[in-house]
């Protein structure tokens, strides 16, 4: 599996994947769907965007910017998608360790997770064997998709 700069003919692919994430209501903070267009524009206007891929396939996809400004603007700050049939197989932590490269390489001296769902604990766990630090808890910061409340547990890793 290679991990690389997503292009152009991946982006059908990618929508698709963010999509699942976002229609599953348990991770991503928001709520609408992209299309073609608000797709292609919401990817390039990333920082870094890179694709888990193998034969023309995606598998998984990262995005990566800045989590602030000025002062500021040496913390970044990523998302991470896998498709439903490709979790499990440790994709996510290959898309997690480029994007600290990637970030690393653009400068950044801070990745920095906002809002990762206190159940997620698939991802939890990654972040942690990878070394990220939890920052504390931020009682009832995401409303999951049933409209209920959940923590947030903030994470960051210095680069």
């Amino acid at each position: 599996m290679e991990i690389r700069a997503y292009r152009s003919e991946d982006l059908e692919q990618m929508i698709a994947i963010w999509n699942e994430v976002v229609e599953e209501g348990i991770a991503f903070p928001q709520e609408e769907l992209l299309n073609a267009e608000t797709g292609a524009a919401f990817f390039a206007s990333q920082s870094c965007c890179g694709v888990a891929c193998e034969d023309g396939r995606v598998y998984g996809l990262y995005i990566l910017h800045p989590n602030n400004i000025g002062r500021c603007g040496h913390i970044c700050n990523a998302s991470y998608a896998v498709a439903s049939r490709s979790r499990g197989l440790h994709i996510g932590e290959k898309l997690v360790l480029d994007c600290m490269k990637a970030a690393k390489a653009l400068g950044f001296k801070v990745l920095q997770f906002n809002a990762v769902v206190e159940s997620n604990l698939h991802a939890r766990h990654l972040y942690e064997r990878i070394g990220f630090i939890q920052l504390g808890t931020i009682p009832k910061g995401f409303r999951m998709k049933d409209g209920h409340y959940e923590n947030i547990c903030p994470y960051y890793i210095e680069l």
